[in-house]
Parts: structure tokens; sequence; C-alpha cells
């Protein structure tokens, strides 16, 4: 079909490159490549200038790319309406999400969604909010969920939830005993923080900087699940989303800090490509989202 080979080029010429171009599509280099050929032996023009690096579109392939484009986004919609009349949801959506939101509440929303639409193909890869948007950003995934805000000019984002943020230590910290701590009592302690990139991490900084704390030291670790041993261990305090250490609030594992006069929250955020086409399963799937946050 023509819009398989349309689509193989709109992919590597998105992402400059054949073998990276095939990982997207479970195709291999050659046959991309066989694709690629025939759409040239097709139109009668080169559509790439190929190296041993990166490819790159011709004045053809420019051509070529803007219209793929718009042939894709009309087969998609075409589609979409198709399956509206059989009232059935199919395809596949490739989700990414940042840690907490990924390994805390997705879970639940996705067997939810996969109970009532089984006919649809869930992919879910888990980053630190950078990657997640360089994801989203460069067309290798469908959707994404962030912590913070997306400035990015060529993105859509659409505010999630709002998520709590809290101040833990460990069970035996000075800090712990004490029912309201003044900010004062931040001062010269030692933090473990998230990696930069991190949504948690740039929200700790932000914190820490604008009420002037002084971090006597601080020890970084590249997941939350890290971040919260190290508290429960003794190493430091550390400011973690509430869902992520419910448990251990629980258990009496760490304790929480309550801060005097402040209630510190963030924004989950939706995101996609704006040129992107959404599949309707990636615009019910998003639908439910919003639905069920309004009724929670």
């Amino acid at each position: 079909m023509i819009v398989d080979t349309l689509r193989v080029f709109v992919t590597v010429a998105e992402q400059s490159h054949f073998s990276k171009a095939g990982e997207l599509l479970n195709l291999s280099q050659p046959g991309v490549s066989l694709h690629i050929r025939n759409l040239e032996n097709e139109l009668g023009a080169k559509l790439l200038h190929r190296s041993s690096k990166q490819v790159r579109l011709t004045e053809a392939g420019t051509i070529l790319y803007k219209h793929a484009k718009q042939i894709l986004a009309h087969f998609e919609e075409a589609n979409q309406e198709i399956q509206m009349l059989q009232d059935e949801v199919t395809g596949s959506i490739h989700i990414g999400a940042s840690f907490t939101i990924g390994e805390y509440i997705l879970p639940s929303r996705l067997a939810e969604f996969a109970n009532q639409y089984p006919q649809v193909k869930l992919q879910v890869t888990i980053g630190n909010t950078e990657e997640i948007i360089g994801g989203v950003r460069s067309n290798e995934l469908d959707i994404g969920f962030i912590e913070g805000q997306a400035h990015e000019n060529d993105l859509i984002v659409t505010p999630y939830m709002k998520d709590e943020m809290i101040i833990v230590s460990p069970a035996n910290h000075p800090l712990s005993k004490i029912v309201s701590v003044e900010q004062s009592m931040l001062q010269n302690q030692v933090w473990v923080l998230r990696e930069l990139g991190s949504g948690t991490r740039a929200f700790s900084e932000h914190y820490i900087q604008e009420e002037e704390i002084s971090v006597k030291r601080s020890y970084v670790f590249n997941s939350s699940q890290g971040v919260k041993e190290a508290v429960a261990s003794g190493l430091g305090i550390a400011m973690l989303s509430r869902w992520i250490v419910r448990k251990e609030l629980a258990s009496g594992e760490i304790c929480e800090l309550p801060i005097r006069h402040h209630h510190l929250e963030r924004q989950f955020s939706i995101i996609r490509h704006k040129e992107s086409s959404s599949s309707m399963a990636t615009n019910v799937f998003i639908q439910k989202l919003l639905v069920s946050r309004k009724d929670k």
C-alpha cells in the first residue's frame, strides 16, 4: 500500500537515518531501503541524499515530505471515521511518561482503558521530563505525560492534574519530631535530589533557590525510587510527590516534614506534537483520562 511506503519515507526524513526509522517501524534496514527505492522509481526522482552518518532530503524529497504528511493525516482521519462507523477503537499508542506519572499514576489508568478497548496496542516508555519532551518532539512518542510545563512552540500542552509535593525525611531525623517546620530549620541540611532533566529536580531546585535555602551537601539519584530509598536509609531529606511516598509514610519508614504556611503543588501535563495527526485510539485515550480526572 502506498500509505505504508509514504509512512516509511516520512519516518526516514524525520529521523535522518535509515536504521533509526527501521527501529521505529519494526522494519529491517534493507526493508526501509526497498520502500525508498520503489518510491524514487515510481516518481522518477531522487528523494534523499545518503551518507554514512545521516540522510538529507533533496529538493524533490522536501516537496514530497510536505504532501506525504498531509496524505497520511487525511488517511488517518478517514480510518478514524470508518472505525467510528463500526463503533470499534483499534490501533496502537506509544505513550511516554515521566517517572512519577509512569510508575504511580498511569498503570491503573492504562488497565481501565485496556479493559474497555482490548483491540488497542499500548506501549509505554518511562523517562525524565526532558526525555519525554524530546520523544514527543521527534515523533517517537504519540503522547507524553510530564511534570511541570513544556514551553516548546511545536507542542500542544494540556493540563492534566495537580500533584502535591512534600518534603520527607528519615524516620529518625531531628526534624521528624517537629509538628510544624519553619523554613529556617531547612538551612544547612543534606538533600537527596533527582538528576538534571527531571521535573522533580527542577521543582526542588526552584523551591530551594526561591526560599534561599543553603544546602550543606547533596546526593543525586536518577529515579524517585532511589531517592526514596536513600531517604529511608538516613542519607538526607528530599522533596517528592506524595504519590511516590504514600506507602512509606503509612508504614513509618519515612516522615513528612510539614512546612508552615506552605502548600506545594506542581502541574502534570499531557503533551502532543502540533504537526502529528492523532489516531482515534489516542484521542479516545486522552478523552477518557480528562473525564476520569474530573470525576475524582
